[in-house]
């Protein structure tokens, strides 16, 4: 049996089927490794919920901040300065005023043009706000291309109460396009998934092991807080899985950072494809896949696995649109489907493989995201899940799509080919220049 079932607990043709298999906690770890844990554990008994765009998501994220007793982290690549950002920036000021431990980390390039007034009206109203890895000026140098690109939410971590969010959603009104305002463009396209049981214990150690390396930078005494309360999430996270939802399902967190899990997003990418025997829909913001995932996709063709690719239409960023175009000719060869969402921009970064997994988080299957940025996914091993993922799919290539037809795209005139594989080139040279281009 294929891992990526085998660790579900279900097989791909009959995922009904849930074998009754024992739950065996992880091995107590030595010292430090305790806290530098591989991702990608799965644990039964979740209840997670697809959340569509922003009109899903933050009237849920601010009911939960609303809701919280004893503490909320926010962790966002963009934090911008709109109705969204007033919004929820209100609920985590009202969240401090009753005592509740508020925690906001941005991303130092991405929330970069954060106006100092805003910030300042958060630390005022108790928030207690980090930069991750502020810009100071622009050095080409492969530190400033290690963001925090994950958007996570935490609130109240353990317990009953606990409830967490991990997605490709930025605290940003969906019409917020800056610059990029086109007529007539919709709002942007993207998911979050809400999720309480055992799992939230999960997305709150990997929050709190980044705030511990935050804390180290202002005190001691503030590194010793997070160091024990990294103790207690971890114990709690070693142990069997509480709060089990009725009804729940087998999910996993998947984190890709830096230490010891530089590849786990991409392998678990790799293992669903491995598995897949019906269908696969992959939609991305930013595709520009590696050769194992680009093999994988080929694979799956031969073994007469439809695949489908929704990326973008609406050009955000003309290097990486062209870049991606670069490897089109290949994939339509082999029968890949490919769509262009044209409703407006395509932000999702989820898949479906079969009825049998699905994914949903930050990470983009282009280089920098699968082997600099810290990102965070959630996998999902149940039918229900993958059927609603895929149904918001399909209606979108369905609805607001065009396809790519193989022969429109041979007759691409030449100096249009030359410009698709010139700035494919020049992203390899970004990887180059980050130093990890030998493992891409």
């Amino acid at each position: 049996m294929s891992r990526i079932f085998d660790r579900a607990d279900t097989a791909p043709h009959h995922p009904e089927q849930r074998p009754s298999r024992p739950y065996r906690p992880l091995e107590r770890r030595p010292g430090v490794l305790r806290w530098a844990a591989r991702s990608g554990r799965t644990v039964p008994g979740n209840c997670v919920e697809l959340l569509r765009n922003g009109e899903a998501f933050f009237p849920a994220l601010i009911a939960a901040i609303d809701a919280a007793t004893a503490s909320v982290v926010v962790e966002t690549y963009i934090y911008a300065d709109d109705e969204v950002g007033n919004a929820v920036g209100d609920a985590l000021i009202r969240a401090a005023g009753r005592g509740v431990d508020v925690r906001l980390v941005v991303d130092g390039f991405g929330a970069g043009d954060m106006p100092a007034a805003l910030a300042q009206r958060l630390r005022e109203g108790g928030v207690r706000l980090e930069v991750y890895r502020p810009m100071h000026g622009f050095r080409l140098a492969r530190r400033h291309l290690r963001r925090l690109h994950r958007k996570i939410a935490v609130i109240d971590g353990q317990g009953e109460g606990a409830v967490g969010f991990v997605g490709g959603i930025n605290i940003i009104s969906d019409h917020n396009h800056g610059p990029l305002e086109l007529p007539d463009l919709g709002p942007r396209y993207d998911f979050t998934v809400r999720v309480r049981g055992p799992l939230v214990t999960q997305i709150a150690l990997a929050s709190a092991r980044l705030w511990f390396r935050i804390a180290q930078r202002h005190s001691m005494r503030e590194a010793a807080r997070a160091l024990e309360e990294m103790e207690v999430l971890t114990a709690a996270a070693d142990g069997a899985p509480r709060d089990i939802q009725p009804n729940g399902v087998p999910a996993a967190l998947l984190l890709r950072d830096n230490l010891r899990n530089r590849r786990t997003i991409e392998r678990e990418y790799l293992y669903a494809l491995g598995a897949a025997r019906q269908d696969v829909i992959i939609a991305n913001a930013y595709f520009l896949p590696g050769h194992k995932v680009r093999r994988a996709l080929l694979e799956c063709r031969k073994r007469g696995v439809r695949v489908r690719l929704l990326l973008q239409g609406v050009v955000e960023y003309r290097l990486q649109h062209y870049a991606t175009h670069a490897l089109y000719a290949t994939l339509l060869a082999a029968g890949v489907e490919i769509y262009e969402y044209e409703a407006s921009f395509l932000h999702a970064k989820v898949a479906v493989v079969d009825e049998s997994w699905a994914t949903v988080g930050s990470s983009n299957m282009d280089p920098f995201s699968l082997l600099l940025a810290r990102e965070a996914n959630v996998s999902v091993y149940d039918r229900a899940f993958a059927l609603d993922l895929r149904g918001h799919l399909e209606r979108a290539m369905a609805q607001r799509s065009a396809r790519i037809a193989p022969e429109a795209h041979a007759r691409l005139p030449r100096v249009r080919r030359v410009a698709n594989w010139a700035a494919y080139f020049m992203l390899r040279l970004g990887v180059v220049v980050a130093g990890v281009t030998g493992r891409y």
